[in-house]
């Protein structure tokens, strides 16, 4: 297999909607672009800084679970009101399936490099969640080491 895990973790993968699929019969057919995607996405630096952002978000989640998911909450109710339909919308109810199956679900939605989890980040309703000064601190971080890794 390529992606070098146990058949239940591809299957957990695809339920959560971290690996697209198509089922045939009872059995689920992947896209190899799908599964190489996992194995090496190349992401853009505007999503690779919102990975960045996510990534301070999860430590976030990790130590205060219930605080993170209430604000979370808050702000799904928020943009749905000003978003009723639309891609943007869609996007919303994506992110409320993925934070009803739980903290473990949430936390590879905010840390994958996946396709559907880099969509999800682009959509994001943990605005508000990292402090101000934590959130610059990101920023300066990301520039710091993409100018690094980008130097001529």
């Amino acid at each position: 297999m390529l992606l070098g895990s146990s058949r239940q973790h591809v299957v957990d993968l695809c339920k959560r909607g971290l690996l697209p699929y198509v089922k045939a019969g009872t059995h689920r057919r992947l896209r190899r672009a799908d599964v190489e995607a996992v194995l090496r996405p190349e992401l853009t630096r505007d999503q690779l800084k919102a990975l960045w952002l996510h990534r301070a978000v999860a430590g976030r989640l990790v130590t205060d679970p219930d605080g993170v998911l209430s604000k979370v909450r808050a702000n799904l109710d928020r943009l749905r009101q000003v978003h009723r339909d639309g891609m943007a919308a869609m996007w919303l109810d994506r992110w409320q399936a993925t934070l009803d199956d739980g903290v473990e679900a949430v936390l590879d939605a905010l840390t994958s490099r996946v396709p559907h989890a880099v969509e999800l980040r682009q959509n994001s309703p943990f605005a508000g969640v990292l402090p101000e000064t934590e959130r610059r601190a990101v920023l300066a971080a990301f520039v710091a080491r993409w100018r690094e890794e980008h130097a001529a």
